[in-house]
């Protein structure tokens, strides 16, 4: 039963005070999923559509919106690749824990994503081997 499960606290307040760069990721996150997020940029590229005949569609007129979305975009790829280290470390320790928590796992795959790319080849074969 799911209600029963102990579950962990995510929410960024929980995290040590001075990882300053991990709370603005996971807090960048929340904020960037949102609808409304969503709705205030699709508002900027209107408003900045509609300005184009007050400014004549000028090559500064265009430079605006290139440089913002550059901007932007170049910094939103530090943060969720952040974000995505974070969520991956997560699910892998939570994997571990079942594979050691299961009787009949083999407990030296836990942990397997630090191993180099052919000892996770080979086990790749040998759990194919195992499941027929």
């Amino acid at each position: 039963m799911r209600a029963n499960l102990p579950v962990g606290n995510a929410s960024s307040t929980s995290q040590a005070k001075g990882d300053w760069f991990a709370r603005l990721a996971v807090a960048t996150s929340r904020i960037s999923g949102r609808p409304a997020t969503f709705l205030l940029a699709v508002a900027v590229v209107v408003i900045w559509a509609v300005t184009g005949p007050l400014f004549g569609f000028s090559d500064t007129w265009k430079l605006v919106i290139n440089t913002g979305t550059t901007i932007v975009t170049f910094l939103m790829v530090f943060l969720i690749q952040a974000t995505q280290n974070r969520d991956t470390l997560a699910l892998q320790l939570k994997l571990d824990e079942l594979i050691l928590a299961t009787k009949n796992a083999r407990n030296e795959i836990a942990g397997i994503e630090e191993a180099p790319d052919e000892e996770i080849e080979s086990a790749k074969v040998e759990v194919l081997k195992r499941a027929g």
